[in-house]
């Protein structure tokens, strides 16, 4: 039997991003208290990440997000409700 994923916390994105990327800048905020009441906010809660990786070099913006939607898909679609994403390259930060 496997058991269903938890409702992660900002510590849990921020492991898991650190073990599984490259990572110049990390910073996770849960943003949850600012949905309560909201409907979505019973199926998971709500973050905001930016993240500067050299690993989005010469990626587009969805294939920046997939890549860090695919290292929290433990938690995704029960876990997580919502997921502002800022990923740019070092590069890109340095403008």
């Amino acid at each position: 039997m496997v058991s269903e994923p938890t409702a992660p916390d900002a510590a849990q994105l921020d492991a898991r991003l650190r073990e599984s990327l490259p990572v110049i800048e990390l910073a996770v905020r849960d943003d949850s208290h600012l949905h309560a009441g909201h409907a979505g906010a019973r199926e998971g809660r709500h973050f905001h990440v930016r993240l500067i990786s050299p690993a989005f070099a010469g990626l587009g913006r969805v294939a920046r997000h997939r890549l860090v939607y695919d290292r929290l898909s433990q938690w995704m679609p029960r876990g997580i409700h919502a997921l502002a994403l800022e990923t740019l390259t070092p590069e890109e930060a340095a403008r």
